[in-house]
C-alpha cells in the first residue's frame, strides 16, 4: 500500500487551500442564487428556482443580456479581422521599425482598462460620437485586437511562409494566399482568439460603463442592480453570467486546443 509523504499531503492541502480560495465564492455565489428567501444570506433556506424565473421575466436584464451578446460577437470578429491582419503585414513584409510596430500594437494589454475608457471618452466626445452600444464595441476592439494580434503573429512560422510562397508561384493572388492557404492553417489561433475576446467582452465593466448610456450590457444592468442592495436576483444573473462564461472557455478547450493537439 502506497505511503503518502508529508511533503505530498502538503502539496495536496496547498492546492486544496488555493483552489479553494478561487472558487469559494463563485460557490456561494450560485447556492444562493437558488435561496428560496429574499436575502441571499445564510442559513440557506430551501432550493428554488424564482429568482431565475425572475431574471428570465425580467424585460432591462434581458435587452442588455442580447446587448452583450451583440458586442460580444461583433467585436470579437472584428478584433480578430484586425489582429490577423496586423500580424500578416508584419510577419510577412519588410516593414520600417517593425520591432516598433509590433511593440506599439501590443502595448495596449498593459494600460488600465480605466485609462483606455476614458481616452476613448474623451476622443469620442470630441469627435461628436455619442455614448451607445457602438462606441461601447469600439473600445472592446481596442483592448482585445492587441491580444489577438499578440496570439496569431506568435503562431505565424517559416514552414507556413515557404507553403505561401509555393502558393504564389502556382498563381495564387495575395488575397488567395491570406484566406485560402494562411487563415486555414491559423485557425486554431484564430478560434483561440475569438473565444477569448468573446470572454473578456462579456464580462467586461470598465468600459462599457464608461461608453455607454440607455442601452447597456449586462455587467453594467448588474451594477445597477446591486446599487440597491444585494439579493438572490443578482446572485442569479451573476451565476448565469458565470455559466456563459464557464461554457465559452469549455467550447474554446474541446473545439480549438484538442484539434491543435491532434494536428
Amino acid at each position: 500500500m502506497k505511503r503518502f509523504s508529508g511533503r505530498s499531503i502538503a502539496s495536496v492541502l496547498y492546492a486544496l487551500a488555493i483552489y479553494g480560495f478561487i472558487f469559494l465564492p463563485v460557490v456561494v455565489l450560485v447556492l444562493f442564487s437558488f435561496q428560496d428567501g429574499r436575502f441571499p444570506i445564510p442559513p440557506f433556506k430551501g432550493f428554488s428556482l424564482r429568482w431565475y424565473e425572475a431574471v428570465l421575466a425580467d424585460r432591462r436584464l434581458m435587452e442588455a443580456l442580447t446587448n452583450s451578446l451583440v458586442v460580444a460577437i461583433l467585436s470579437s470578429a472584428m478584433s480578430v479581422l484586425l489582429g490577423f491582419l496586423a500580424a500578416y503585414g508584419i510577419a510577412r513584409f519588410m516593414l520600417p521599425a517593425k520591432g516598433l510596430q509590433r511593440g506599439l500594437l501590443t502595448a495596449p494589454l498593459t494600460v488600465s482598462y480605466l485609462i483606455i475608457g476614458m481616452g476613448l471618452l474623451i476622443t469620442f466626445n470630441w469627435l461628436g460620437i455619442p455614448k451607445s452600444l457602438l462606441a461601447a464595441g469600439i473600445g472592446h476592439v481596442v483592448i482585445n485586437m492587441p491580444l489577438c494580434f499578440a496570439i496569431i503573429y506568435s503562431q505565424m512560422g517559416d514552414h507556413q511562409a515557404n507553403i505561401e510562397r509555393a502558393a504564389r508561384d502556382l498563381g495564387a493572388r495575395e488575397w488567395q494566399v491570406m484566406t485560402l492557404i494562411t487563415a486555414p492553417m491559423l485557425w486554431p489561433a484564430l478560434f483561440a482568439s475569438f473565444f477569448l475576446s468573446m470572454t473578456f467582452s462579456w464580462d467586461e465593466f470598465i468600459i462599457s460603463f464608461l461608453l455607454t448610456r440607455f442601452d447597456v450590457t449586462l455587467p453594467v444592468e448588474i451594477w445597477n442592480l446591486l446599487r440597491s442592495g444585494l439579493n438572490p436576483k443578482t446572485n442569479a444573473v451573476g451565476s448565469l453570467v458565470f455559466g456563459i462564461s464557464v461554457v465559452l472557455l469549455l467550447v474554446l478547450e474541446l473545439v480549438v486546443f484538442r484539434k491543435a493537439k491532434r494536428s
